[in-house]
């Protein structure tokens, strides 16, 4: 079975599909509450399924609602050996200029991994279930995560973040790639 096919049968939304590319909608909290609840719930409890295929634990995990058919503005990151960070109408307000490019997979792409550069500390404002806002900073491996699951908010895919001419491999290759080398996928 293909990766894809299975993070599909696991009720991830794959590519092709234009909830994807279509900008999530922002909650009106706290009056939303309720459905930033329940869409925070249904990402927890698909991640939970997407645990029990796959281990994640080395390398974090993190989705947003758009891949599970869910057209607002919520996503879960789990970064590997921490707590759970969700985040309800997120936007970077500050990255800095010292990058670095990591292969990164895509449960909505599971079939390929591709090189993107991201900024190595982000800034990343929120809204809370009460209506509040609040920031964190995050760096390295969990700014990665995180910026990978605001641009599926803003509708944007790990394709649009590549250079111009490098192409996603298949995941078959990347992981002989990575066998060969001795240096497996992280977010270090």
């Amino acid at each position: 079975m293909r990766p894809s096919q299975q993070m599909h049968d696991l009720g991830i939304v794959q590519s092709g599909a234009p909830i994807l590319v279509e900008p999530a909608r922002p909650f009106a909290l706290p009056a939303e509450r309720e459905a930033a609840d329940d869409a925070i719930d249904q990402l927890l409890d698909a991640m939970e399924g997407i645990r029990r295929a796959h281990d994640f634990s080395g390398k974090g995990l993190g989705l947003a609602a758009p891949q599970i058919g869910v057209g607002l503005a919520a996503a879960v990151v789990q970064p590997p050996a921490a707590d759970p960070i969700v985040l309800l109408n997120p936007r970077i307000t500050a990255a800095s200029e010292e990058m670095d490019e990591k292969f990164e997979g895509c449960l909505s792409f599971f079939d390929v991994r591709a090189p993107v550069p991201r900024p190595l500390r982000i800034t990343v404002e929120t809204v809370t279930l009460d209506g509040s806002t609040a920031a964190a900073v995050y760096e390295r491996g969990e700014a990665r995560l995180i910026a990978h699951e605001i641009d599926h908010l803003d509708g944007l895919l790990l394709l649009n973040r590549m250079r111009p001419g490098v192409r996603p491999i298949p995941v078959e290759e990347y992981r002989k790639t990575a066998e060969a080398t001795g240096r497996a996928w992280s977010y270090e």
